[in-house]
């Protein structure tokens, strides 16, 4: 997808100077629980497969970055402008409220993960530009991995972690109502009409 574009700003759905963002963690598994004000979704994060992404979530989560943002954006093959159509919802804080310097990308031809059911990824528009916004899979998304056409570099999105519980909360906020006003025709009904808030994300010990 030439990208999953924010209304807030512009982001079609990374690089800093350093290699580490929470690479000291030495668990390879975490879990982390986020309450949206539509449920709850548990989250295992894969730090050994995706360490600089997975790393950067979760320094937004003990950070505390992460709560009181929103998942705004539902595209489904109903609502997608972009081919081959996708469904998946979209949250985050904004780029404008990124605390911290966009990351380096990690393809899932790198580290072997893919855009399944479940999936949750970085959002981004160019390489080089994710940071707080993300994006969760209804169903197999194999147009987001590397190599496929929806993103016109051919890098595909950077996937980190999966839902464990909670997709019934992701189908649900999938199905609300999606015709917002938005300046932006590419993401035109896919805008909620109601936000779902991100109330607080914390790790699970």
């Amino acid at each position: 997808m030439t990208a999953l574009i924010r209304a807030r700003g512009l982001l079609p759905l990374a690089l800093l100077g350093v290699t580490l963002i929470c690479m000291a963690d030495t668990q390879t598994v975490t879990r982390v629980l986020m309450t949206t004000s539509m449920g709850d979704i548990e989250l295992e994060l894969y730090l050994d497969k995706a360490p600089l992404t997975a790393g950067n979530f979760l320094r937004l989560v003990d950070g505390a970055h992460l709560d009181d943002g929103s998942f705004y954006r539902a595209v489904s093959p109903e609502n997608d402008n972009g081919s081959p159509p996708i469904a998946v919802i979209q949250g985050g804080i904004g780029d404008a409220q990124a605390p911290y310097p966009p990351i380096a990308h990690e393809s899932t031809d790198v580290t072997g993960l893919h855009h399944v059911d479940g999936s949750i990824s970085m959002a981004r528009a160019a390489i080089g530009t994710a940071t707080t916004e993300f994006f969760i899979c209804i169903g197999d998304q194999p147009a987001l991995d590397f190599g496929a056409v929806r993103n016109s570099d051919g890098q595909g999105f950077a996937v980190f972690g999966r839902v464990l519980r909670g997709m019934e909360v992701v189908r649900a906020i999938h199905s609300a109502p999606a015709d917002a006003a938005t300046d932006v025709e590419y993401v035109r009904g896919q805008i909620l009409e109601q936000p779902v808030a991100i109330e607080r994300v914390r790790r699970i010990p």
